[in-house]
């Protein structure tokens, strides 16, 4: 399979800038968003009406300090100055409780709404077809559904309904100040232009910013991911250092690009402070210039000062939720791009039942190409009859297991039909089609899991003896039971504790307790010892009894008992028999098996 995946992997992918977003606020994006809070949507208004109950109070108070200042300290009323405390006081623990209702239940409603829409997404990718993944590093995606998913997080439970909060709370301060003094009110006021220059200029310099934190993010976590997989090859070849380097140079950009967004909080933040000191010396000034002509009572100075200061905390608010907003409408629409991403190979609105396969095979005038019409298979044809040994050989790059792909259907032909027992594979649903083929291949992936779920893959209808009995038949039971744990013997991520050969045979225990009707061995026998290949060939003669089997191979030792072996070469067939027709015949095969018979004897 490697040579038709670096055919693959050069392509261009349209997503390589995606990371490079426009919009600071997306309409059409937020009413994607929005969609998936309605299953919840008694909550959030819920947690809207305690915000407008939270706003409300806040801006009480003062004002109940101007009552008490006004009317009870000045007139030296103790009962009534009580009184007024302890309605202060009662506000306060109100006002406290439904702060407390109103951040657990957004934050609810945040956790529900991105498990929902991370299962979406996470569902979603399990449908896409082979070719996306051939394009996009695993780094990115996993990006997607973890950094960018938590982002959204952040705008479900902090930003939208907050943002009612600090709204309400600016509406409540100014209806109480113009409600007190109209002149003072626009006094305090008057700071409001340099205040909005200031927020505009900061709101772009972070937006940019954070789009490079973004950008500089999920190229790390790419790298992350292809770097630590590809360990073994990095220490044979020495290249530590080099990595090491390569990675730091992305993690300087991405801090470089946080240290950015880090300085422009670092000067935004005290400008808007500093403003606000500007408002509070002049509603001191003017105020307290009218306080002592009479015109104003200390009261409402007092209460206005705290207006002031209640009045920019909102708007650090505002400014903060304006880059929540901002981070999650670039993640949103990545998102939603990748959930816009139709898969390449879809079931037939109407599929054919496809019961009881007998694994009559048939490609005709089959041509095909990974990246345009750059084409790997170029008119084939054959035939494989119902339990019959097929074997395909055939240089590197040949097309071999391209053939295994359209079978499979991870991939489409361009022209010509491929059908199984008559019917065309792209009419059968890709469930049914694939539960009659096992597949055992050259790259071996086991789950961090123990090695009986390896074998089963958690398939209810696979019961535990079925799983000890494939692996009977294999030839690893013995192995297995050796084991602390048995069956239950975690193997760790990609099977790291076992051998090569043991991988290899736990993935042919799988494929023979799925029981197939066709069974596809892509250089299966490629990777392990000769005791290990011992096992695998008696485990294969047992296996493909009465079973169609394909079996793609450089060990043309391996293949000799076939049916037929069909030969190829730069995306054709040139030859087709049996071992020894192809023998007498004297052409590719026949030079193939001659010189692995020197190799093997020299």
């Amino acid at each position: 399979m490697a040579e038709e995946k670096k055919i693959n992997i050069i392509e261009p992918d349209e997503n390589e800038q995606e990371e490079v977003l426009g919009k600071a606020y997306d309409t059409r994006l937020m009413k994607r968003l929005i969609k998936y809070l309605k299953p919840y949507v008694k909550w959030v208004v819920f947690s809207v009406l305690l915000t407008v109950g939270v706003a409300l109070l806040s801006t009480l108070r003062p004002y109940l300090t101007k009552i008490a200042i006004d009317n009870y300290i000045v007139n030296k009323d103790t009962v009534g100055l009580r009184n007024i405390i302890l309605i202060l006081l009662a506000t306060l623990v109100f006002q406290g409780l439904m702060q407390y209702s109103m951040t657990y239940l957004t934050q609810w409603i945040g956790q529900k709404t991105i498990f929902d829409l991370r299962m979406e997404l996470f569902n979603h990718i399990q449908k896409l077809s082979m070719s996306f993944f051939d394009k996009n590093p695993v780094g990115r995606l996993v990006t997607r559904l973890t950094n960018d998913i938590e982002v959204l997080n952040e705008m479900f439970s902090s930003g939208i309904v907050m943002v009612f909060a600090d709204v309400f709370i600016i509406a409540g301060i100014l209806f109480f100040m113009f409600s007190l003094s109209w002149q003072l009110t626009l006094i305090s006021l008057s700071v409001i232009i340099p205040l909005i220059y200031a927020t505009v200029i900061f709101r772009r310099k972070v937006r940019a910013a954070f789009r490079d934190v973004r950008f500089y993010l999920a190229k790390m976590n790419a790298f992350l991911q292809e770097h630590i997989s590809g360990i073994m090859v990095v220490k044979i070849f020495v290249k530590e250092k080099k990595t090491v380097n390569e990675f730091k140079e992305i993690n300087f950009d991405h801090t470089k690009a946080n240290k950015r967004s880090v300085k422009y909080y670092s000067v935004f933040f005290p400008v808007v402070e500093l403003i606000g000191a500007i408002s509070g010396a002049l509603i001191i000034w003017y105020g307290g210039a009218k306080a002592l002509e009479g015109v104003l009572t200390i009261g409402i100075l007092v209460s206005f000062i705290q207006y002031s200061e209640m009045f920019f905390r909102p708007i650090r608010d505002l400014s903060e939720k304006y880059n929540i907003m901002q981070t999650a409408m670039a993640s949103s629409e990545r998102i939603f791009r990748l959930l816009d991403r139709k898969p390449q190979i879809v079931d037939p609105e109407n599929p054919v039942k496809f019961e009881n396969c007998k694994g009559v095979i048939s490609f005709k005038n089959v041509s095909f190409a990974y990246v345009k019409k750059n084409f790997v298979l170029k008119d084939i044809s054959f035939n494989i009859k119902q339990g019959e040994k097929v074997a395909f050989v055939g240089a590197t790059g040949a097309g071999k297991s391209s053939i295994m792909n359209l079978l499979c259907r991870f991939y489409d032909a361009q022209y010509g039909e491929i059908t199984i027992d008559d019917i065309n594979i792209k009419d059968i649903s890709q469930d049914d089609l694939r539960k009659n083929i096992g597949l055992v291949v050259q790259d071996i992936f086991l789950f961090s899991d123990s090695i009986g779920n390896n074998i089963s893959l958690k398939n209810n209808l696979i019961t535990e003896s079925k799983i000890k009995e494939s692996a009977e038949i294999i030839g690893i039971d013995k192995f297995i039971s050796k084991l602390p744990l048995g069956y239950r013997q975690n193997v760790k991520e990609r099977g790291v504790t076992l051998s090569q050969g043991e991988r290899q045979l736990i993935t042919f225990a799988r494929a023979l307790a799925y029981d197939p009707k066709i069974l596809i061995l892509d250089e299966a026998t490629s990777s392990v010892d000769t005791h290990s290949e011992l096992l695998i060939q008696n485990a294969i003669d047992k296996l493909m009894e009465g079973r169609t089997s394909i079996i793609i191979a450089h060990r043309l030792s391996t293949i000799q008992k076939c049916d037929k072996i069909i030969v190829m070469h730069k995306g054709e067939i040139r030859e087709m028999g049996t071992h020894m027709q192809l023998l007498e015949l004297g052409g590719i095969y026949s030079k193939l098996y001659q010189l692995q018979y020197k190799e093997s004897n020299a």
